[in-house]
Formats: structure tokens, C-alpha cells, sequence
């Protein structure tokens, strides 16, 4: 017999949203499979005496007791015996939406947490549909929840704003944890904690639902950056690594990748590309490199991942992603040849760097403001250099691809006068792939 669910949705205000996303969870779950719990944080509004006049278990706070301890109060209600599901109240469920992630969930013993897709995408979680209204909206999911395990991806991380977790997980992790109230930064430090214990988790891109983004607390900025740098402080200081490293993904260099054999990752960290690539490319065989200990415990459940390249064969790889490693080695020169071995015939390199002629950097240093356009890294290149040090290299069928932020008012002006004779300052980052010539 299937587990039933406990959905455990948190309350502060906005009773119009909590509203809408239990009448959704009504609407689009099927009955006896699962039961609301929720924890009202002090509302100031009716939230209150609406809940109190309502069917499932609540639990009113005196006070406002943040979104890690309150989501650990709603466990405690929950039925021992049930899955625990952790909503926002700003989101609107939709068809199959639990049922996918229990398939996704129930699939494998060692799938410990399962999450949604959205209309948001961090952490890319998003989805490429968009909606004018939620009569399209449901259905554009009714069309895209349909069960496939082809659209499961896993990941080093999922956000908290719909998240599924097994009980035998739930048993041993017992709660999330509190030093993170008021919140931010715990579905990070959840998702690590899964993972330590040897479960995996699974995106599904299958269950779909919307998310308004409408009652978070980082609209007072001056009460979410204090929170956030407690909190990012806080889990550095547990995990030996900072909370970027969840964003640290070489997507720059997915435009110019195509189906290999073998691909090596230089400076994977915990391991996010690795995963995104694994999902993308589910036949080839992914490898990385990170040297930071802390960092390659975790990246090592998703792939091989080694100290460095003294622990790999010669001759190995079809692609290797060096990110932008060109800015920071000591020794490019040194590096490109070394880099080479690792290389089959006919390998390539792909690499991303920011452009040193850009307009952005240039009208900075032509305002004096030269510290500030060339600190973060130590060696600086245009798409000129770069070639020309590839080839000096026997790096050939160079491909390039470039992308440029938004620009103001005086690097449009700028770039009227210039762009014509050096089309290259218009860019602001390149991403480009060499392969090897063997003599």
C-alpha cells in the first residue's frame, strides 16, 4: 500500500494565496491520499480565524517562529506513517502534480527527496512554457504532467517551495534545521543533508506547478540581507564551503557542446554541472576534477571525480570543459600544453572568459576606474589573443559563441562610434572550443 502524504504548508498573512493553493491541493490531488497540515506564523489578517474554522489539523503560533521551526512543528503533526511534502502557500498545484512526484519518489530505494518545476527558474527549475492566465496555465500542466522518467533529473539541491521527502528519510534527518530561522539557506543545507546520508534527489520536470514568489521577505531588503549573510556565514561554516557553489554551473559552454563519448569537467565543485550534463547527455561518460576536499564529497555520488589529473590517463577525453580556468592559472601557456595530454585525437577544449575589450571594461578605464575593471582575475584576454594562443598551441577549429549584458546609455553611444571597426566590443563574455591538431 502506497504511503499517504502529509503537505505541510506554512502561514504569515496573505490569506487570498492560502486559499487558492489548498483549494488547488483539493481540486487536483486525489482524495484519501493525503492530509494538510498548517502552521500559521502570527498572521495579522483573517488568516486565523479562517484556519480555525477549518478541517485540518492546524496549529496557530503565539509567535513568529520562521520557516525551519515551523515546518519541524508541522512534521511533528504529521501521521508517522506518511511522506512529508513541505508547499509554500503562495503556489498552485495542478493535475498529477503529487502523483508524478510519488512515482518519481517511490521509483527507487535510494531517492530520498523529490521536487517540482515552476514558472520561476532558480536553481533552473523552470520551465520553457509561459501563460497569460491560470485557465492556460492548468492547462499547459495538465499537458506537461504527464509521467516520464526520461524528464527526472537529478540534483545537488532542491528549493524548498515544493518538496516531497521520503519517510524513511524523514525518520532519520528528524528536522530541518533551526539555526537558519527566520529562514533561507535551510533547503540547502536539507538537500546536503540528504545526500550525506546516501540518498539522491530528483527534479521532475513532469510535475508542474505555479509559483506567485508573492509573501517572501525578500521584498524588506533590510531585513533579508542581514539574514542572509548570517545564514550563508552559518552553513560555511558547516559544510567548508560557501552557498555559490550551488550556482557555479559552466552553462556558457553548453551552446558549443554536442554528443561525446567521454567528458572531463576541470573544477566541478559539488558537482552541478556534472548533473546537468548527466541529464542532458544520459549516454555519455562524465568525469570531473575538483581538489577541494569538502567539495568532491559530494560531487563523487554523481560521477567520477578525481583530485587532479595526476590520477588520470593520457589520451582519455573527447571534450574537455575548462570553464574559465584561462583567467586564473599562473601559467597559460603551461596549462594549454598540459591540458593536451588528457585529450584523444581530435579532442577539444571548450572555455568561457570575459572580454577584456569590451565596451563596459573600456569605458571603465577610460573613467579611471582601472582597479575595479581588472581585479577579479589575473590574466585578461580578447578574442584575438585567445586565438592566437590557441594556435600557437596546434588548438585549432576555433568556434566561438557570445552573449553581452544590457547596456546604459553612454555604452550605446559608445559603441555607435567603434562598434563598426572592432564589432568585438559590443561583447561581454565568449565562450569558445579548440581541438587539438596532432602533428
Amino acid at each position: 500500500m502506497k504511503r499517504k502524504t502529509s503537505i505541510i504548508i506554512l502561514t504569515y498573512n496573505h490569506l487570498d494565496y492560502t486559499k487558492k493553493c489548498i483549494e488547488s491541493i483539493q481540486k487536483y490531488t486525489k482524495k484519501d491520499t493525503y492530509e494538510i497540515i498548517i502552521v500559521d506564523n502570527l498572521s495579522q489578517d483573517e488568516t486565523r480565524s479562517w484556519l480555525q474554522k477549518q478541517p485540518f489539523k492546524v496549529l496557530l503560533n503565539e509567535e513568529n517562529a520562521g520557516f525551519p521551526k515551523g515546518c519541524n512543528q508541522g512534521i511533528n503533526l504529521a501521521d508517522k506513517e506518511n511522506d512529508i511534502l513541505l508547499l509554500n502557500n503562495d503556489t498552485i498545484v495542478t493535475t498529477n502534480w503529487l502523483e508524478n512526484l510519488k512515482i518519481c519518489l517511490e521509483s527507487s530505494p535510494d531517492i530520498g527527496c523529490v521536487g517540482a518545476v515552476c514558472n520561476q527558474n532558480e536553481n533552473q527549475q523552470g520551465v520553457s512554457f509561459t501563460y497569460k492566465d491560470m485557465e492556460e496555465m492548468q492547462q499547459l500542466a495538465k499537458e506537461n504532467n504527464v509521467s516520464d522518467s526520461t524528464k527526472w533529473e537529478e540534483k545537488a539541491f532542491l528549493i524548498g517551495f515544493c518538496i516531497l521527502i521520503k519517510n524513511e528519510v524523514i525518520q532519520k534527518i528528524k528536522q530541518l534545521d533551526e539555526e537558519y530561522t527566520p529562514g533561507y539557506i535551510e533547503d540547502n543545507d536539507l538537500s546536503l543533508r540528504i545526500l550525506d546520508l546516501g540518498y539522491r534527489l530528483y527534479l521532475c520536470h513532469d510535475a508542474f506547478i505555479h509559483h506567485y514568489l508573492g509573501t517572501s521577505f525578500r521584498k524588506d531588503l533590510t531585513k533579508f540581507y542581514p539574514i542572509l549573510f548570517k545564514n550563508r556565514a552559518y552553513f560555511e561554516k558547516k559544510w567548508h564551503f560557501n552557498t555559490f557553489e550551488f550556482d557555479q554551473i559552466k552553462s556558457a559552454s553548453f551552446p558549443l557542446l554536442s554528443p561525446v563519448s567521454n567528458l572531463l569537467e576541470l573544477n566541478c565543485g559539488i558537482g552541478i554541472t556534472l548533473l546537468r550534463l548527466k541529464y542532458q547527455y544520459p549516454n555519455m561518460q562524465i568525469d570531473g576534477i575538483e581538489k577541494d576536499d569538502n567539495k568532491r564529497h559530494f560531487a563523487q555520488k554523481f560521477a567520477k571525480v578525481y583530485a587532479s589529473l595526476s590520477n588520470i590517463s593520457e589520451s582519455r577525453y573527447d571534450v574537455i570543459l575548462i570553464g574559465d580556468i584561462l583567467e586564473k592559472v599562473e601559467d597559460v601557456n603551461l596549462f594549454l600544453e598540459e591540458i593536451k595530454k588528457y585529450l584523444k585525437p581530435n579532442g577539444s577544449i571548450i572555455g568561457e572568459f570575459h572580454n577584456a575589450m569590451s565596451s563596459k571594461k573600456i569605458i571603465k578605464l577610460m573613467t579611471g576606474e582601472c582597479y575595479q575593471t581588472f581585479k577579479e582575475q589575473k590574466n585578461y584576454f580578447s578574442m584575438k589573443e585567445i586565438k592566437q594562443i590557441l594556435n600557437n598551441h596546434n588548438y585549432q577549429q576555433i568556434s566561438t559563441f557570445s552573449w553581452y549584458e544590457e547596456k546604459n546609455d553612454d555604452e550605446i553611444k559608445f559603441l555607435q562610434i567603434f562598434e563598426k571597426e572592432y564589432p568585438d566590443l559590443k561583447y561581454t563574455y565568449y565562450t569558445f572550443k579548440a581541438t587539438i591538431h596532432h602533428e
